[in-house]
C-alpha cells in the first residue's frame, strides 16, 4: 500500500468544506503526513482594454479576495493545529494552480471536493476532473452531495 508523505488539500469554501477537510485530516493522521491547505482565487479583471473600465473605481478586488481567503484558511489551519506556513493562497486558474502547487511542493496526494456534475457542466469540465487528468500524483476527489 502506498504511503503518502505530503498531502495538498485544495479548498473552495463551498458548503461541504468540512467533509473535505475532515477527509484530508484523517489521511494526514493515518499516514503521519504533512498537510498544506490551498485556496485559489481566480483573477478578476477590472477592465478590458477593448471595452474600457468595467468598474469606475481603482481597486484591486483580486487582492481583497485573496486576503479574505487567507483569513478563512487561517481558521482551518488553526482548527487542524497546523502552522501558518501550511496555508497557501494563489491567484489564477484553480485547475492549473492546484497542479502547479502540488508539483512545486512535491505533494504525493491532492485532496479536493467533487460535485459530480452532469450534463453541460460535465462537458465544460470541472476543477476536480481537470486535476484528476493532469496531476502527476494521486488525487482523491471527495464526492460531495449536491
Amino acid at each position: 500500500m502506498k504511503t503518502y508523505r505530503k498531502i495538498l488539500l485544495a479548498v473552495d469554501f463551498a458548503d461541504h468544506l468540512k467533509v473535505v477537510v475532515d477527509r484530508a485530516q484523517s489521511l494526514t493522521e493515518l499516514y503521519q503526513a504533512d498537510l498544506t491547505v490551498l485556496h485559489v482565487v481566480e483573477y478578476i479583471p477590472l477592465s478590458e482594454p477593448v471595452y474600457g473600465s468595467v468598474l469606475p473605481l481603482d481597486i484591486d478586488l483580486t487582492e481583497q479576495l485573496a486576503q479574505a481567503a487567507r483569513k478563512r484558511l487561517h481558521t482551518i489551519t488553526k482548527r487542524l493545529n497546523l502552522p501558518d506556513t501550511a496555508l497557501r493562497v494563489e491567484i489564477g486558474s484553480p485547475k492549473s494552480e492546484i497542479i502547479r502547487v502540488a508539483e512545486e511542493s512535491k505533494a504525493d496526494l491532492i485532496v479536493l471536493g467533487s460535485h459530480g456534475r452532469h450534463g453541460i457542466a460535465l462537458l465544460l469540465g470541472s476543477t476536480a476532473t481537470s486535476v484528476l487528468h493532469h496531476a502527476t500524483c494521486d488525487v482523491l476527489a471527495v464526492k460531495l452531495k449536491t
